[in-house]
């Protein structure tokens, strides 16, 4: 380990006593936030946190620079600064030979679910797996890195080929990023809520890792495909992607009409772990993504298997030859039904294989903790119980608004009950279903003229309600509804003909502040009309609006 000046700022200035100092090392975005994970365990008070970056790296862009100058609490040293420096203890979540330089005990884990991928640009190794070459843990002969840890035993037998000197610093520490996303199961119901998986909807996690031979890289417009073919009041649709393609790409482009059409897209620092916690199924590759969320025991589809770069002995290889395909050109509606109503017991041999990736599930705060202040000689490690925090809510990319602007609408009705489907409409990949409804403010004037519903959908306008409602069907004859919101759950309608209804959700049990779409609402109404419903007999007996396994029942009194 190389010697250097031990030169900090002086002590008198800190408030507190520093008794450790403990540096950071990333290499890419994804390392930098597994680290954080890692960190979590170490009690705040006495230690003095530093970041770098390590360089080389194709993925090391302004966004990891950025990302790192606005974490609280820690200070960020370039390598060079770094390397003449001396700490305590390191630790990264990726590994180089350059970082021999560093003057620390060095702690490397994984970045994913395991080491399964082959970088032969960055390893010069085409048969051993990243994370576990001789050149990357050695320098000069010698390996240099202090511990090696590993999810899981099985990795044991593939160092003991590529590098086994390393055997003697390996340790079996299971997979922190995991057994977060196991503590953060509680918070479900919230993360759901953050990402529009309410009143029934079940929210699918489509999630790519980098490369050609990714999802993204192979079926780039599958997001997209997706929102359009899945009802939107039963279905929600997240995307998220590695941070290697947001390094090179920009992803809030591509899926631009994706996410004016409902998509989530969750950049990669800001939730993609709480959405898979949240998800009710997963559509994926052989990244480490698809693996977490079949751990996490979802229903788990692939389209792409990546053998073409992964080590053929890692659990990652088997995953990709094993998880269920989705076809992305067929029905997908009818696919991800399917796969929902699968048998869990069907995914048993995944479950096996993802049993292979994380060892010690729940148990890695226990093991590493005492690893990591055993290289901290000034500082006790805490008497309580060590604890992974769960993570915080997901926050979507708010690019895309409020959701889509205009739907195809079909359904039917049954007395004074209306089922619907709606779907994102998208000119681009537009399949006719029934009729079209649309909000005000949506950009596409000509169709305005062939929509049945338009909505207005900010209560708090300017102009009267009533006046809008006149001047709006005087503007589009083929209007059957025209809808004002009032509120969250009241709204003014004007029917073909000129009548005027005030319609409001009903309170129950199950929603004791409901809220009601208008645009949802004057759909519902113009599909019962067009079934020959009278609109007089309206305020007597109201409506039951159904989407999917969710109902709401709305009243109707004779508008001013």
């Amino acid at each position: 380990m190389p010697s250097h000046p031990h030169v900090w700022p002086a002590d008198r200035w800190n408030t507190r006593p520093v008794k450790a100092r403990v540096l950071a090392v990333a290499r890419t975005l994804t390392s930098a936030t597994r680290v954080l994970d890692v960190l979590t365990l170490l009690a705040p008070d006495g230690i003095e946190r530093y970041f770098t970056v390590n360089p080389g790296s194709a993925f090391a862009d302004r966004a990891l620079d950025e990302y790192l100058h606005g974490l609280p609490g820690y200070t960020v040293l370039d390598w060079e600064d770094a390397v003449r420096h001396r700490f305590d203890l390191a630790v990264a979540c990726a590994v180089h030979a350059s970082m021999h330089r560093l003057d620390a005990r060095l702690v490397v884990l994984p970045h994913g679910a395991g080491y399964n991928r082959l970088v032969t640009e960055s390893t010069g190794d085409a048969v051993s797996s990243a994370g576990l070459s001789r050149n990357e843990l050695t320098h000069r002969g010698r390996v240099f890195v202090d511990v090696l840890g590993l999810s899981h035993p099985e990795q044991l037998d593939r160092l003991r080929a590529s590098c086994p000197e390393a055997l003697d610093i390996a340790r079996v520490v299971g997979d922190p990023c995991f057994d977060r996303m196991l503590r953060s199961r509680r918070s479900r119901d919230g993360y759901r809520a953050a990402l529009g998986a309410v009143d029934g909807r079940r929210l699918v996690v489509v999630d790519s890792t980098w490369s050609k031979h990714s999802l993204f890289g192979r079926h780039p417009d599958l997001p997209q495909r997706l929102v359009g073919r899945l009802p939107a009041d039963e279905y929600t649709v997240a995307v998220v992607l590695h941070p290697n393609i947001w390094s090179r790409h920009d992803p809030e482009a591509l899926l631009d009409d994706a996410r004016q059409m409902g998509l989530r897209l969750i950049p990669p620092h800001r939730g993609w772990q709480a959405a898979l916690v949240a998800a009710d199924v997963m559509i994926g590759d052989h990244g480490s993504v698809s693996v977490y969320g079949a751990a996490l025991e979802h229903p788990t589809m692939i389209v792409a298997t990546g053998a073409a770069e992964l080590d053929p002995r890692s659990p990652g290889y088997a995953f990709g030859q094993t998880a269920p395909v989705l076809d992305p050109g067929g029905d997908l509606a009818a696919q991800l039904e399917l796969a929902l109503a699968r048998d869990p017991s069907d995914q048993a041999d995944l479950t096996d294989i993802t049993e292979r990736s994380l060892a010690h599930r729940g148990e890695s705060a226990r093991l590493l903790r005492p690893l990591l202040y055993s290289f901290l000689d000034g500082l006790d490690e805490p008497a309580r119980e060590p604890v992974l925090p769960p993570y915080p809510k997901p926050a979507p990319d708010p690019g895309a608004g409020d959701g889509p602007t205009a739907y195809d609408v079909e359904g039917k009705s049954d007395g004074t009950e209306v089922s619907l489907r709606r779907y994102p409409f998208a000119l681009d990949d537009h399949i006719p279903r029934g009729f079209h409804a649309l909000t005000d403010d949506h950009p596409n004037d000509a169709l305005r003229y062939t929509a049945e519903v338009l909505a207005r959908t900010e209560p708090h306008a300017e102009r009267p309600a009533v006046d809008w409602l006149a001047d709006t069907t005087l503007e589009l004859p083929g209007l059957a509804v025209a809808v004002a919101a009032l509120g969250p759950a009241r709204h003014l309608l004007r029917l073909r003909g000129g009548l005027l209804l005030e319609a409001r959700a009903e309170r129950d049990w199950s929603r004791p502040d409901p809220r009601l779409d208008p645009l949802l609402l004057g759909s519902a109404l113009a599909c019962w009309l067009a079934d020959g419903g009278d609109p007089a007999g309206l305020p007597e007996h109201g409506l039951t609006v159904r989407t999917g396994r969710h109902c709401t029942r709305v009243s109707f009194t004779t508008g001013p």
